[in-house]
């Protein structure tokens, strides 16, 4: 039996209960690893609300600015090195080492760097992360997308592996109402304001949920706030339950990000609703969504609103069976198995 350590980032705990698509990716990740027969140990903080066996003496960043309102800059850097402590005095417990944050663990690794695997879940074309690959050539790195693996150097490349969500957390639906729908962080990486122009534009109401980011929040209420209205209401942030409720009832789920997105975790969760997606032709969308079966990838808003009087045609029971042939958690958990056998092997 492989023993794998799963070590996740400490901003949110594990899963995350609303914001968190790193965090949720590594629970899905872990438990499908265990109904594979995988001995694997979570590296989390400790408000995580998890079965896995787990390792974490402090909690989320998240849960310390619930507490005690803004806290210092050096906090989140204070429970990184936390959580390396925690790992290196069990690192000869492992077989595997998974790590899904950035950037100290390389060095921590040392020798042990040939027998793990690193994932990114954000982009690696700026300047840390040059820097990073750059100064550890044999750090194995699994990339989410082809899009996000063209940034990752060649020596680094250890395969790529999209992600996956578990196959029963969503439902198809199969009687949309008559709203579309956006999830995402209200930022300009997302542009939740270009969503509610295509749904205005096609005659349609919005309704989006996510968080506000903390770090741009000026760029709900001077570019977002604005355009709210009766056909387009900011629900908050969501949990599972109240997601699964809007995609599930949405025609379809706008995705107009301005970025390279690494994956796009949501246009999968849609998928898993039997909800098709319109997407803009950005970073990882050509991979993840299959024109005219699971939605349209579009090049503007004109573009856009031209796909949403066609979004009908589409067929939502096949939009589901689309997503459980290519992005559920066993997937991801049978591939990852097969990188860290890979790795094992030489």
């Amino acid at each position: 039996m492989i023993r794998v350590a799963q070590i996740a980032p400490n901003i949110f705990p594990v899963p995350p209960e609303h914001h968190g698509g790193t965090e949720r990716v590594v629970h899905d990740l872990s438990t499908a690893l265990r109904s594979l027969g995988v001995e694997v140990t979570l590296f989390a903080p400790s408000d995580s609300a998890t079965d896995l066996p787990r390792i974490g003496d402090h909690p989320s960043l998240a849960a310390l600015e619930h507490r005690h309102g803004q806290v210092a800059a050096g906090v989140p850097a204070a429970l990184d090195a936390l959580q390396l402590e925690a790992l290196r005095l069990h690192l000869d417990q492992f077989d595997i080492v998974h790590c899904h944050g950035e950037f100290a663990h390389a060095a921590l690794l040392g020798a042990r760097r040939r027998h793990s695997l690193t994932t990114v879940h954000w982009r690696v074309d700026e300047l840390d992360r040059k820097l990073f690959f750059a100064g550890f050539p044999d750090l194995p790195v699994a990339a989410i997308s082809a899009a996000q693996e063209a940034g990752i150097p060649v020596v680094n490349r250890a395969g790529i592996v999209h992600h996956g969500i578990a196959r029963e957390r969503y439902a198809l639906s199969t009687q949309p109402g008559p709203h579309v729908a956006f999830v995402g962080r209200m930022t300009d990486q997302k542009r939740p304001d270009a969503a509610i122009r295509v749904a205005r534009a096609a005659g349609l109401s919005i309704r989006l949920g996510g968080t506000i980011d903390v770090g741009n929040p000026d760029y709900f209420e001077n570019r977002v706030r604005p355009l709210l209205a009766d056909d387009a209401t900011y629900l908050g942030p969501l949990n599972d339950a109240r997601k699964a409720d809007l995609l599930g009832s949405a025609r379809a789920l706008l995705f107009p990000i301005d970025w390279p997105e690494p994956f796009g975790l949501v246009m999968i969760e849609a998928m898993a609703c039997g909800t098709p997606v319109v997407a803009w032709n950005r970073g990882s969308v050509p991979e993840i969504v299959e024109e005219g079966v699971t939605g349209f990838i579009v090049s503007s808003e004109a573009e856009a609103v031209a796909a949403l009087a066609r979004i009908a045609h589409l067929d939502r029971t096949r939009v589901r069976q689309r997503f459980e042939a290519r992005f559920t958690a066993a997937r991801m958990a049978a591939d990852y198995l097969a990188l860290y056998q890979r790795l094992l092997a030489t």
